[in-house]
């Protein structure tokens, strides 16, 4: 089959997006449209000037017989800042408050634009670093997890706070809540990680950050370690946090279950 190079650039692009951080050689895109390496190192150069105008993300080419080419995603702030305006007013909202001062979060969770936009943003932010898997606990960081982990091209692996029989054995942590001070346990499946990895820690919300101590506490038992902490909300006004080094999309500043108000503003992902 004879490929014109519009639709070479097109199932190339197709291709290079649903493989971040492959490295993908040149002969394999040569056979696969039939074409002369130096047809395809054009075609790489047209993307990538594309990629990196678009926002789209940016074409790392490795010369020499074993090279190719990566794409890593990459956020432009001009393109990001819209997001998290709109993401900051969203929070705000007053019908979003519980009882107890707590906040709904569902529907961003569990709305797929939302966490695959901060899974893009994510992945950006530590795209120049070597990551073998992204971990979360379980529940609502998970949606968060596996949209950064996509983009990264990496597994999750998901701390429990229970005994699943289906994963076999665990190990376990005993943690202190940064929040209530109270002891509590999480766990995590001995085949789920390998010794030695490094890890990209991803949550929803980070008040004193004692679940995400009691994450890094755990990865010491794999002798694995944590290249970053990401999380959609942080919150502002905590005394000892127990995390002083992550990366936050949005900074949540006061509830006020009374007046029904939250203040919500942007986090620190522009300055960390």
């Amino acid at each position: 089959m004879s490929w014109k190079r519009s639709e070479r650039l097109i199932d190339m692009t197709n291709y290079l997006l649903s493989h971040p951080r492959d490295l993908i050689s040149l002969t394999f895109f040569a056979e696969r449209y039939n074409a002369a390496k130096s047809s395809i190192s054009e075609d790489i150069t047209i993307l990538k000037d594309v990629f990196e105008l678009q926002g789209i993300g940016k074409l790392i080419t490795i010369p020499g017989a074993a090279g190719g080419v990566k794409y890593f995603v990459q956020v432009k702030e001009d393109q990001v800042k819209p997001f998290i305006k709109n993401l900051c007013e969203l929070l705000a909202v007053p019908d979003r408050l519980l009882p107890g001062g707590y906040l709904y979060m569902q529907d961003i969770i569990g709305n797929p634009q939302i966490t695959d936009q901060v899974g893009r943003m994510f992945a950006s932010k530590f795209s120049d670093q070597e990551i073998d898997a992204v971990m979360t606990v379980a529940t609502k960081g998970i949606p968060l997890a596996y949209a950064t982990a996509r983009y990264l091209n990496v597994p999750v692996v998901i701390v429990r706070k229970d005994t699943k029989v289906t994963e076999g054995s665990t190990v376990s942590i005993n943690y202190v809540s940064g929040s209530t001070k109270r002891i509590q346990t999480m766990l995590l499946a001995r085949k789920s990680l390998k010794e030695g990895s490094r890890v990209l820690i991803v949550d929803d919300f980070m008040k004193a950050g004692g679940t995400i101590n009691g994450m890094i506490s755990l990865l010491s038992e794999f002798n694995a370690s944590h290249v970053g902490i990401a999380v959609l909300i942080e919150a502002e006004e905590v005394e000892d946090r127990l995390v002083e080094q992550y990366t936050s999309v949005v900074k949540l500043s006061n509830v006020d279950v009374r007046e029904k108000k939250i203040t919500v503003s942007e986090g620190n992902y522009f300055t960390k």
